[in-house]
């Protein structure tokens, strides 16, 4: 007897746009091809360090649509911003009563994917990438319904950042879903993205973002995953930047009991491209940020920074690649990778890669991993400052750095809380 095939079988909604030919083929062959290679394994080189077992073993069944209405206000944990615009997504449905997207300026137009799917669908043909080297996210295309569209015009700046909040919950049953995000920049034009990923009780997001950044464009795109204790994250982010547009990307994750995003960024000629990130996890968390760097073209730079803190029992893993193909002379690629282990049964897996075909370039990479400091940490006690504080003002310095490189104020600030946040619950259960 064939065994079933996890989240495919019990997934029976129909889904919107079905009877499209295009739209039908693109989530039947992504089944079969889900079907054929399954759940990745540490077998896989790219899944080496994170593994699937336990998310196999859970049972997840498919969120229902009704569990949608059943929030009624935003959970705590997201980045806090002023005035933005807010686009709700409750276990990958949109949620127009949490959202707010009034008064988007003339040439945006932001709504729920699973809309666009059902009004217009013949404009996305031939959006949606192929990703059948991905297994979890040819899940997500299979699984095709709802998710964030946003288009901005050539030469539109967003007066002021759109914030896609994703709200993950579960009654009794663990639940997935699977939601989709379509980003178009238009040639020349401005905006600023962030993400919240929070919520309760056992679920599994299985995300997948395409940012498409016009030819001239700037786009800030940053994410905070703060997920539930029970839930399970993985993402998986397609960037393709043209020329001489600049993407500004930084991840925080602090949340889940298994999470990984992926970045595979793909950089046009004279492109200005920053992957970042930290990470920061403690009792059984397992945290995985898996980036792949393009230069496709000559003449365009890279800069990755991500920083980690283990505690506890927590594992890390940090793989970072940078392609330099043949004719991309005078690149500039550099990646660094530090993780502060804590406590004694924290690990860290990281494999920085560079594979460099051109000859004329500037590239680099690098990870270290160690403990704090007995030198600033004689100097602060000699002070007249306690270990633990001491040792808290250290840590938050080393996180701070990583922070830094996100270039809008605003989000940098919101994100500094929840580090802050962070690392005073961690204060708090030492005692």
């Amino acid at each position: 007897m064939a065994q079933p095939v996890p989240f495919l079988e019990d997934f029976d909604a129909v889904l919107p746009g079905a009877g499209t030919g295009w739209l039908d083929r693109l989530r039947a062959d992504a089944q079969e091809a889900f079907r054929k290679s399954g759940l990745p394994t540490p077998r896989t080189e790219a899944w080496k360090y994170t593994n699937l077992r336990r998310l196999a073993r859970t049972g997840f069944v498919a969120a229902e649509a009704n569990q949608t209405t059943e929030v009624t206000t935003v959970p705590e944990g997201i980045v806090a911003l002023e005035d933005a615009y807010v686009a709700v997504f409750v276990n990958g449905r949109f949620a127009p009563s949490l959202s707010s997207l009034d008064g988007l300026s003339e040439g945006v137009e932001a709504t729920s994917l699973a809309a666009k799917l059902s009004a217009d669908r013949t404009s996305l043909e031939g959006q949606f990438s192929d990703v059948t080297d991905l297994p979890m996210a040819t899940l997500n295309t299979g699984l095709l319904s709802d998710g964030l569209y946003l288009k901005l015009d050539d030469g539109v700046a967003l007066d002021k950042p759109l914030h896609l909040v994703s709200i993950g919950t579960a009654g009794e049953e663990p639940v997935s879903f699977h939601p989709r995000h379509l980003i178009v920049a238009g040639a020349g034009s401005v905006a600023t993205i962030v993400e919240s990923h929070v919520g309760s009780g056992a679920y599994f997001s299985n995300s997948v973002s395409e940012v498409s950044v016009g030819d001239g464009a700037v786009l800030n795109h940053y994410k905070l995953q703060n997920e539930g204790p029970e839930a399970y994250h993985l993402a998986a982010n397609l960037v393709r930047i043209a020329d001489r547009a600049v993407y500004d990307n930084f991840v925080l994750q602090v949340g889940g009991n298994l999470a990984r995003n992926e970045i595979r960024s793909e950089l046009g000629e004279r492109v200005e491209c920053r992957l970042n990130g930290a990470y920061l996890a403690c009792g059984e968390q397992h945290i995985d940020n898996t980036t792949f760097i393009d230069h496709a073209a000559p003449n365009s730079s890279s800069r990755e920074v991500y920083k980690g803190v283990l505690d506890e029992n927590a594992r890390g893993v940090f793989q970072g690649k940078i392609l330099v193909r043949q004719d991309s002379q005078k690149t500039d690629g550099h990646q660094l990778n530090k993780t502060l282990l804590l406590s004694p049964g924290t690990e860290i897996d990281t494999k920085p890669e560079l594979e460099i075909y051109a000859d004329d370039v500037q590239c680099s990479h690098g990870a270290t991993t160690g403990e704090l400091e007995e030198e600033p940490l004689f100097y602060l006690r000699a002070r007249g400052i306690d270990p633990q504080t001491a040792r808290g003002m250290l840590v938050a310095a080393f996180v701070g750095e990583a922070l830094d490189e996100i270039q809008a104020e605003a989000p940098r600030a919101a994100f500094q809380a929840v580090v802050d946040d962070w690392l005073e619950s961690r204060s708090e259960r030492q005692g």
